[in-house]
């Protein structure tokens, strides 16, 4: 909130320095705007702190806009305006919101599109579960989130909650690529009122723990579309030589990139299980890293695994608190949370068997970082609470710590599987253990110039992402020449995905001037 609100005074104190010169310098915009048709910004709507920095700082700018007869419209895109928008059609007319992120998607591709577009939630299972709940108790004619559906109803209720989860709004308004560059006077306020930051010490033990093989990095395989515009189809063909068709076409521009990996799922608990071992043998915590949000697909299973190998004797089907845990439907790719709340409806003597499992796991494995210390909720509670892009940063400004179950900060293994990204946070901490705390006041600038257009890279990549059933090889091929253009070799389980980057927003990333 502290953070929101010094964001906020920023903006105000530019805008009282703009309305002082404001006699003199809306004139002629009033002159132009009387020219021209009224103009009209879509100023999104979404959660938490960004939606209230919109109640304190849309006003302003409404007020600011209307000298120039422009037109600021707010449109919500939160977690539950797109729940809503999604029911449109089986909500009772009292009841009913518009699809507003699909009339924005249109309104992207067009030239006179003008969206700020704020940070949102991408919204993890958990996070939908309790959003249909609080949605229903305030008299929402919603269905309920099934994650298993088996019925007609079931099944169309589940296809139209899918469309919120995870990075549901970038893909669609992200019609250009990310170009985020510091403007100098942020960067001048920045320097002139630095953030705090943590001290780092030459002895920290802090590092990144991940894979040397196995992961998404180790497998990457591309290819290009030839000349002309084509389509690709994915198969499973598996042991016994027969195929499943995991998605019969994916329709290929000319000149389009297509990539394909696998994540060995059992190198990965591996892994996890040598990552705790020697955190354990060395005294250190340890957190787990993921985006289990944009990446709903992945990054779920991902997490679900590390539940389930850190809580291996609670999960264990021969024990009295495994049997009692199956039987409850427990999901580790919802996080122990899951299961908390799964206890409340247990027996007696099986909650008790339970949690005495789960306490011998908090007792035998390596320390937890922990979210909430006061509330005892950890790192692998909800899927959504550590995410990588946001929980790393704290890291570095935390003296490279994490907080513990005592409230205090401690140094931490951070587990990031995958070397994707992994080894770019490990130099970052090396960096800091050798030459100290970054320095607000005399340090550069990172410039953020994104390929993300038109579902570019993972933003398009979750309806080609899977889950193996069984082993076999995932192949791609060409649906006009039946060439296989890329293979890997699976096994049961295994997390399989595909991405597609067009050739126009990789040509346009290439010309955006560098910093």
């Amino acid at each position: 909130t502290l953070g929101v609100i010094k964001s906020v005074r920023v903006v105000c104190d530019t805008i009282v320095m703009l309305s002082r010169r404001a006699g003199s310098l809306m004139a002629p915009v009033r002159a132009t705007s009387r020219r021209l048709a009224s103009s009209k910004i879509m100023y999104t709507h979404t959660d938490e702190a960004p939606a209230l920095a919109t109640y304190a700082f849309l006003p302003v700018a409404r007020r600011m806009a209307k000298w120039a007869d422009i037109e600021l419209e707010l449109a919500d895109i939160s977690v539950a305006g797109r729940i809503l928008g999604a029911f449109a059609d089986v909500l009772p007319p009292e009841q009913r919101k518009p699809d507003t992120l699909g009339e924005l998607g249109k309104l992207a591709k067009t030239a006179e599109a003008n969206i700020v577009k704020l940070p949102n939630v991408s919204a993890s299972v958990p996070q939908l579960v309790e959003a249909v709940a609080e949605l229903q108790a305030k008299g929402f004619a919603l269905p309920d989130f099934v994650q298993s559906p088996s019925t007609a109803a079931e099944k169309d209720a589940y296809k139209r909650y899918a469309t919120v989860l995870g990075s549901a709004v970038n893909p669609v308004l992200r019609e250009g690529n990310s170009d985020r560059r510091v403007a100098p006077p942020v960067k001048a306020y920045a320097q002139k009122n630095p953030h705090r930051l943590g001290k780092w010490k030459p002895e920290s033990r802090t590092r990144v723990a991940h894979m040397e093989e196995g992961d998404f990095y180790s497998s990457e395989q591309s290819h290009v579309q030839g000349p002309a515009a084509g389509s690709v189809r994915i198969e499973l063909v598996k042991s016994d030589g027969s195929i499943e068709v995991l998605k019969p076409e994916v329709k290929l521009e000319a000149g389009e990139v297509i990539d394909s990996t696998r994540m060995d799922v059992a190198k990965l608990r591996a892994f996890y299980e040598a990552a705790l071992q020697q955190a354990k043998s060395e005294g250190m915590m340890v957190s787990l890293h993921l985006k289990a949000t944009m990446m709903k697909i992945s990054d779920p299973i991902l997490f679900g695994h590390a539940v389930t190998v850190f809580f291996k004797d609670l999960v264990d089907p021969t024990t009295e608190a495994g049997k009692a845990v199956a039987a409850a439907g427990f999901n580790p790719n919802n996080g122990l949370g899951d299961l908390y709340d799964r206890m409340e409806a247990m027996s007696a003597p099986d909650k008790a068997a339970v949690q005495k499992a789960i306490d011998a796991c908090y007792a035998s494995r390596p320390g937890l970082a922990m979210v909430d210390s006061a509330r005892g909720i950890t790192n692998l509670h909800v899927p959504s609470d550590v995410i990588i892009d946001a929980s790393m940063p704290c890291v570095v400004r935390d003296s490279g710590k994490m907080w513990n179950k005592e409230d205090a900060l401690e140094d931490v293994i951070c587990i990031i599987p995958d070397r994707c990204y992994a080894t770019m946070y490990e130099a970052c901490l090396q960096d800091c253990r050798k030459n100290g705390q970054f320095d607000v006041s005399t340090m550069g600038s990172v410039s953020n110039v994104g390929l993300m257009a038109k579902k570019a890279e993972e933003y398009g990549s979750h309806d080609k992402t899977f889950e193996l059933p069984c082993a076999g090889k995932v192949q791609v091929v060409d649906n006009q020449s039946h060439e296989v253009v890329m293979a890997h070799d699976v096994a049961a389980g295994d997390i399989w995905r595909m991405c597609q980057t067009k050739d126009a927003p990789i040509r346009d990333w290439v010309r955006l001037p560098p910093p």
